[in-house]
């Protein structure tokens, strides 16, 4: 029997190689698109674990809202009034809150005095009386800053009087007449002003 020639041989291994190159294009698509889809598998996994906690805080997002809601309606509740645990914390800050307003109206603060509230009062309330000196324009300016002040501030009682004083002639010696400057030429004005506020802790008294 002949042996195979060498050009058979070769023919036969060319073909063999050729046909076997699909085979491994087709292996390595194979391994390439299962790693792509074990990844693919991966990420979806990870969506749908993320799509549950979104439902799950959706789920809750009513409940987050309506809570957001009372807090929200709570803390505008609370800029209406002094938040201080006693009454004589509240009115220390009244105190500190209306010499702000008349500093920054240019006027004098004389004096400031706590007064005590009515009893058995809800919500307690925090008074003071405070007297300061200023012109026509620092009184307007107190009144409206009071108006607008936050917490709440109300005007009780308000006493007003002028520093000024006319001149008046005065007998010099010898008859001539000499007159006496003003003592206060500016004609500031002397206020008296009760202010109140409403405190949620505490006690009036």
């Amino acid at each position: 029997m002949k042996a195979p020639s060498s050009p058979k041989i070769v023919c036969l291994l060319a073909w063999t190689l050729l046909l076997s190159l699909p085979l491994f294009v087709i292996g390595g698509l194979a391994i390439a698109w299962s790693s792509e889809m074990g990844a693919l598998s991966a990420r979806i996994a990870d969506s749908e674990d993320q799509l549950v906690r979104y439902r799950r805080l959706i789920r809750t997002l009513p409940e987050l809202r309506a809570e957001l809601e009372r807090v929200r309606a709570n803390e505008s509740f609370k800029a209406f009034y002094f938040d201080a645990p006693t009454a004589a914390l509240a009115g220390a800050e009244l105190q500190r809150q209306v010499q702000d307003i008349v500093t920054a109206a240019s006027g004098r603060l004389i004096s400031t005095q706590i007064l005590p509230g009515p009893p058995d009062e809800s919500p307690p309330r925090v008074r003071v009386r405070t007297q300061i000196q200023g012109s026509t324009e620092t009184l307007l300016d107190v009144l409206y800053d009071i108006e607008q002040a936050r917490p709440f501030l109300f005007v009780d009682q308000v006493s007003v009087r002028s520093s000024a004083r006319p001149q008046q002639p005065a007998s010099a010696p010898r008859g001539r007449m000499i007159r006496r400057p003003p003592a206060n030429p500016a004609g500031e004005l002397t206020v008296r002003l009760d202010i109140f506020g409403f405190t949620l802790g505490g006690d009036a008294r």
